[in-house]
């Protein structure tokens, strides 16, 4: 593919991110030349403006070590933020352990690349959906790192209409232990996730729900009746949970 080899060469190097769109051939030129309605000028328009979006991650653990822009705000962080951060917590694919042998395979050198259906969630708690493509970039020594790949598929996914906050199911055990008090490290090690995924799950709920800090996140869940009434340890009801 065309934007894959054009932004692999240009990352062997691991010091610079490109990622251009596929440019339309001379026969998609011609049918999309004249729109024939509003409706179609602005799929058209909306098709022209969809691409992969970029970053690399280290081949020794999936953390990411740069990123666009534009890769970062999928999930409503800065290209600051999403430094450091584990691509399994920030992905979501059918098979969460298939995907980590997935990667497995390429930091151990079993594979060149691959590509998965995921879906992820940006700062306000929406889901989009993408394909996912990552390549291994080889030395003499074995993998330098890994070139990754987003193509949105899709707009995300609009807010619950009626105005009631769902959670996915890793998102509300995260709620939980928050809730129960557990530490980042506790939670990391309940719910086999690095401490790094748990941050950056605790930040997403407390940007999602407005709050400045752990307590209040609690209360706001609380207030919301997210929780089973008398249960401890605390537990999210199930119509909150997608």
């Amino acid at each position: 593919m065309a934007t894959t080899s054009s932004t692999l060469s240009s990352l062997t190097s691991l010091s610079s991110f490109s990622c251009l769109p596929v440019p339309p051939s001379s026969d998609a030129k011609k049918a999309a030349g004249a729109p024939r309605s509003r409706e179609s000028a602005q799929e058209f328009a909306g098709s022209r403006r969809r691409r992969a979006y970029t970053a690399h991650a280290s081949a020794r653990d999936t953390s990411v070590t740069a990123a666009e822009a534009e890769f970062a705000a999928l999930f409503g962080l800065s290209s600051g933020e999403i430094y450091g951060r584990d691509l399994c917590d920030l992905l979501l694919a059918r098979s969460p352990a298939d995907l980590r042998r997935r990667f497995t395979a390429l930091t151990e050198g079993r594979a060149s690349s691959f590509t998965e259906r995921v879906t992820g969630r940006d700062g306000i708690g929406r889901t989009f959906h993408a394909h996912l493509t990552v390549t291994a970039v080889a030395d003499p020594h074995g993998p330098a790192g890994l070139v990754v790949l987003l193509h949105r598929t899709g707009h995300p996914d609009p807010a619950d209409p009626n105005g009631r906050h769902t959670l996915s199911e890793l998102d509300a055990r995260v709620l939980e232990g928050v809730a129960g008090g557990a530490s980042t490290v506790q939670l990391a090690s309940s719910l086999y996730m690095s401490r790094q995924g748990v941050e950056y799950r605790v930040g997403r709920l407390l940007r999602r729900f407005d709050a400045p800090n752990r307590p209040a996140l609690v209360a706001r869940a609380h207030g919301l009746g997210m929780f089973a009434e008398g249960q401890w340890p605390p537990r999210v009801l199930p119509d909150f949970v997608e």
